[in-house]
């Protein structure tokens, strides 16, 4: 049965094919339900004017202004030699400040007849500098008045507030209003996904009721009920579809996997040079009492980079293998896999060498597998796990193909969840004969709020002390525009550390082979502006070449970036790792995981090109041993722009919840929420992930009892319905993702 055939009607029906596509195009908006469920983004009011002084640059602005005067000029040009060229240069006004409109050419006989001065209207364009003043060259306007002509603009605007919408160039925010005004009397079939209980019990208003006051509000007091309500909406659907998740899973089987007392686990422990923070102990004993239960464990590792994470999910895997099981650690690449695989071996010494002669009594075997292994050794790690000879196992997405086959699996561990989508997740614990427990770990701190929204279907916990000898990390804003001496005195830094005996890694943003375009990097650059966006981002080859001829002539500088042969790129990590390098030259490759304690210094080209949260996992590679870390955030934009407040940000703090907050102020949040792969999470319209963290933290508990009472959610079809379309809109966004 079709609960909303009013809301599912497409747009072109009721709106023409015309307008229709531009919004689908422009805008993503299908039906007629999409567009109700596109809100004002503010509200002008009648009698207060936006203010003109505080107009961005470049922008596509909606005022509402009045006309003070308009000259029309007449000139000579080379379309129009006998000086009949015209010009009309209107000047509006709000009171705060003053703006110059011009009309060229044939364009200039409407307007004249129209923007007489005291005339008001509403007026969008681009806004841009001539002769050092503000000006709309040929902007879209509507004239707001009360003739018999212009009755129906009355009527469009008969309500105190003016919504004004997220418009698009093609579709000014007033088209954008009428087109609302057409189908906003379908909102009263609007079927409300919120128990009646919840609703009264928080005296929301009805959604219908809702829809009908954040288009067409008559005081401020409506948009708060409108907004109040749609934010719980968003909050709640979400999050019963994450308790939904969560339910089923409860509802797995799963083996318990309780670790055996004098074990793997208490050699490795023994063994074991330092005591464990209390930190690490407190998340261990949360991820041992998820073992031991008989359904699977689901559960997000938080930590700073460096807190120990990958001690704790070690110590997760040996107390499975104890138990008769094996586990596998999932990499997001191949040389952070051969990272992990090298530093588990090491950690575990002798214990890692299960079946070989001089292992130890407990021992298991470690193996790797990763998608460019040779035929032999694939064929040699594959019959390890098939027979259960590996007890731990350590790979790329590798894992997850077909072939792949394990004794006896018992605990996934995800590295770097946010380069992993669910399914893959899923794809890998259908390798187990009951599904396996599952531990994800990601070193980009999440605000509570924002975890409970994108990982709402994983137990929490934090990792947030540093280990025992941890050295702190210096980091500055080197302006290389503004102060050319300081990047000169960049160089000397890194020079001076190396002859102390340490190393340096430098980071750009580009490879500079001929394959690698600017373009194609666009996705790993931060929010850029200003004039270096029109150079393209530095790039490794480049910059080695350059700096060892240079300011770094006899260091030995190496390189490495992700379309190097896996062997070349393994053969280079192991000579920096053994200090036969001092210089590494590197892209991102080296964000996550990368331990070399004897590296002090970082020097990040470009720097604005990064986000805030992929610059705190960088500057984690320094001071990882006992002498402490710099990391020099070099960049050419200037002093005011956005992007130096985000690098002086970064700079002025270590802690990476702090970052992430902050990253998500100056991002839309959809980026963020975007990062968890599921397009329900970038669906968010009126909830703010960091403002609204009450709501979140409520709708979740309400969610969890609505879910627990009625799994099937039998006894509320709008809540289904407005499940359904969520969740629809997620699997499309996995289906482009590919």
């Amino acid at each position: 049965m079709d609960l909303v055939p009013a809301l599912q009607e497409p747009l072109k029906k009721v709106l023409g094919p015309a307008t229709a596509k531009v919004m689908a195009e422009h805008l993503g908006l299908l039906t007629v339900g999409d567009l109700l469920h596109h809100y004002p983004r503010r509200y002008e009011e009648r009698g207060q004017l936006t203010h003109l002084a505080d107009l961005p640059m470049d922008e596509h602005v909606t005022v509402v202004a009045q006309v003070a005067d308009a000259r029309l000029h007449t000139f000579a040009s080379a379309k129009a030699p006998r000086g009949k060229g015209q010009r009309l240069e209107v000047t509006i006004t709000d009171g705060s400040g003053r703006l110059q409109l011009v009309f060229f050419g044939n364009g200039v006989h409407k307007p004249h007849k129209e923007l007489l001065p005291g005339t008001r209207a509403m007026f969008a364009g681009k806004v841009s500098v001539f002769n050092r003043r503000l000006q709309l060259a040929h902007p879209a306007y509507e004239l707001l008045r009360g003739d018999a002509e212009g009755e129906e603009t009355v009527e469009s605007w008969a309500g105190a507030l003016i919504p004004l919408y997220p418009a698009t160039a093609k579709l000014e925010s007033w088209k954008l209003a009428k087109a609302v005004q057409t189908v906003l009397p379908s909102a009263q079939e609007a079927v409300d996904p919120l128990p009646d209980s919840l609703r009264e019990g928080r005296g929301l208003v009805s959604l219908p009721e809702a829809l009908l006051k954040i288009h067409r509000p008559h005081t401020k007091a409506d948009i708060e009920d409108a907004r109040a309500r749609l934010k719980w909406d968003e909050a709640f659907v979400l999050q019963v579809a994450l308790a939904r998740r969560r339910h089923a899973e409860t509802q797995l089987p799963a083996v318990p996997r309780k670790p055996k007392p004098d074990g793997l686990l208490t050699a490795f422990d023994d063994r074991l040079p330092f005591t464990l923070t209390d930190g690490q102990r407190k998340v261990s004993r949360e991820i041992f009492d998820d073992l031991s239960t008989d359904h699977p464990m689901h559960r997000l590792l938080q930590g700073e980079v460096g807190s120990g994470k990958t001690m704790v999910a070690l110590r997760a895997m040996l107390a499975v293998v104890d138990a008769g099981g094996q586990a596998v650690m999932l990499a997001p690449t191949e040389v952070l896999a051969q990272q992990h695989h090298r530093s588990v071996v090491e950690m575990m010494g002798e214990l890692a060498e299960g079946g070989m002669l001089g292992g130890a009594e407990h021992a298991t075997k470690v193996v790797l597998l990763t998608g460019s292994m040779g035929a032999a050794a694939r064929r040699h790690a594959l019959l390890d796990l098939a027979t259960g000879e590996a007890g731990i196992v350590i790979g790329t997405h590798a894992l997850i193909e077909d072939k792949v086959q394990f004794h006896d699996l018992g605990l996934v561990v995800v590295d770097e969840q946010h380069r992993f989508g669910v399914e893959q997740r899923d794809a890998l614990r259908g390798k187990g004969k009951q599904p396996p427990h599952l531990l994800v770990m990601t070193a980009t701190p999440i605000p509570r709020t924002v975890a409970m929204t994108v990982f709402g279907d994983l137990e929490t916990s934090v990792l947030d002390q540093l280990p025992a000898g941890r050295s702190p990390i210096a980091s500055h804003v080197v302006p290389a525009a503004d102060k050319p001496h300081f990047l000169t005195r960049a160089w000397e830094r890194v020079r001076e550390e190396v002859s102390n005996g340490h190393q340096a890694y430098v980071v750009c943003p580009r490879i500079g082979d001929e394959e690698d375009t600017p373009k194609k990097n666009s996705k790993q650059q931060g929010p850029a502006d200003g004039d270096a966006d029109k150079r393209p981002p530095l790039a490794v080859l480049d910059v080695a070449e350059q700096l060892a001829k240079g300011p770094l002539q006899g260091l030995r500088v190496e390189i490495l970036h992700g379309r190097m042969q896996p062997d070349d790129k393994d053969a280079v990590m192991r000579r920096f790792t053994a200090g036969e390098t001092d210089v590494l030259v590197a892209t991102t490759v080296i964000e996550v995981g990368v331990n070399v304690p004897n590296a002090t210094a970082m020097v990040i080209m470009d720097a604005d090109r990064f986000g805030v949260s992929q610059l705190h996992q960088l500057r984690g590679r320094v001071g990882r041993g006992s002498a402490p870390g710099l990391c020099l955030l070099v960049t050419e934009m200037p002093e005011a722009s956005a992007a130096r407040q985000r690098l002086a940000a970064v700079a002025g703090t270590l802690d990476g919840f702090e970052l992430s907050r902050i990253d998500l102020e100056q991002r839309r949040e959809g980026d963020v929420l975007g990062q968890a792969q599921s397009g329900a999470r970038t669906s968010l319209r009126v909830l703010a992930v960091i403002e609204d963290e009450e709501i979140i933290a409520e709708a979740r508990q309400e969610a969890a009892a609505v879910v627990a009472a009625d799994p099937e959610l039998t006894g509320l079809p709008g809540l289904r319905t407005a499940l359904d379309a969520l969740l629809d809109e997620e699997r499309e966004q996995y289906l482009e993702k590919g």
